[in-house]
């Protein structure tokens, strides 16, 4: 079969790759018939994530339909189509009892990080994965459900749900503030609105990306170019400040703006995937009664958001803006590592 492999920082590569195979009783095989490129994918790829292997197929995202169930799973047969979560759960151990599947030991109590596909595992950007511990891995699609809802499902709005939303203690008459309207920035934008918030502000350098966010439901629009940008920020809070700040991309920058508009007593939510050290001022925070949480999805809320998918009540193939056949991986890349010229959200890539 063929899959995107990654070797080495800024190479990668659509290429010939043995066929996955089962391994553990309660591995499956899925064909894939749908997949997409993450955030996370073109950090790996700027080397940002250095337990990322030189060999490993890319990935975490996806659709398909069961092909080979391993002796152990009883409840998934071949046949059955499937949404791939991004974090891999046993079910078992301490971690995932907790809720905490996104820190998962796997069943020999080894691992300790359930982003497996991708990262320590070849993933799913490829024709077929393999999917251990499928039966809390993998959830079955209603075929009421297109790959366009589904895939959003996988990742970005669990993403945004639990690490910004939830971890961010949105509550009914909240401002929320959102920096950066990326894929994951809209989905927490998606999902605040379960929540009751007054005002979801959405931040941004890129003016498409902030004109795409009302669509997602932000009431209002900030431009971080601007000079003015926190004032502008705070004319609609009364100048208190935001109740939850959300940072949606990952650097040092966006960090602090992310802390420079939070009000005293509210909470900094940081979503986005960090590649370098950031400084925090804690002699001004420790005053100001803040609170500030990170996270690792732990995709415990797929399960509602698969149903409020299916009653139409997210609409989450807005996400989905290109769509390009599998093999044609390497030009989605290209046009999703240069979204602000492309206006690229999510790529879908749907089997040949």
């Amino acid at each position: 079969m063929k899959g995107l492999v990654y070797h080495g920082p800024g190479k990668k590569a659509w290429e010939e790759v043995p066929d996955p195979v089962i391994q553990k009783p309660t591995d499956v095989i899925v064909k894939i018939t749908a997949t997409t490129i993450c955030g996370s994918d073109l950090h790996i790829l700027k080397g940002d994530v250095p337990t990322v292997d030189d060999g490993r197929v890319l990935g975490h995202e996806g659709v398909g339909v069961i092909t080979e169930v391993g002796s152990a799973v009883t409840n998934l047969v071949v046949g059955d189509r499937v949404l791939i979560s991004c974090i891999s759960s046993c079910g078992r151990c301490a971690y995932c009892r907790d809720g905490v599947y996104s820190h998962c030991l796997g069943e020999e109590g080894v691992s300790g990080l359930g982003w497996l596909l991708g990262h320590l595992i070849n993933g799913t950007q490829a024709e077929y994965v393999r999917i251990p511990y499928a039966e809390t891995s993998l959830y079955k699609l209603p075929d009421t459900i297109s790959d366009a809802q589904a895939v959003p499902l996988s990742d970005i709005l669990p993403t945004g749900n639990e690490i910004g939303v939830l971890n961010g203690r949105v509550g009914v008459g909240d401002v929320v503030a959102v920096i950066g309207a990326g894929p994951v920035g809209l989905a927490a934008i998606m999902t605040a609105q379960l929540h009751g918030p007054s005002k979801v502000i959405a931040v941004d350098l890129d003016a498409h990306r902030l004109d795409e966010s009302r669509a997602f439901g932000a009431t209002d629009i900030v431009q971080s170019g601007a000079d003015d940008w926190k004032q502008q920020v705070l004319a609609l809070t009364d100048g208190l400040g935001v109740d939850v700040s959300i940072e949606a991309v990952g650097i040092p920058a966006t960090f602090q703006m992310a802390l420079d508009i939070v009000r005293p007593g509210g909470t900094v939510a940081n979503v986005g995937v960090h590649g370098e050290s950031v400084t925090l001022h804690i002699e001004d925070l420790w005053i100001s009664n803040v609170a500030l949480t990170t996270g690792l999805v732990n995709t415990r809320t797929t399960p509602t958001l698969l149903k409020l998918v299916e009653q139409q009540r997210l609409a989450a193939d807005k996400f989905v803006s290109h769509t390009f056949a599998l093999s044609q991986i390497e030009e989605a890349y290209d046009v999703f590592g240069r979204a602000a010229e492309t206006k690229a959200l999510k790529v879908l890539l749907s089997a040949d």
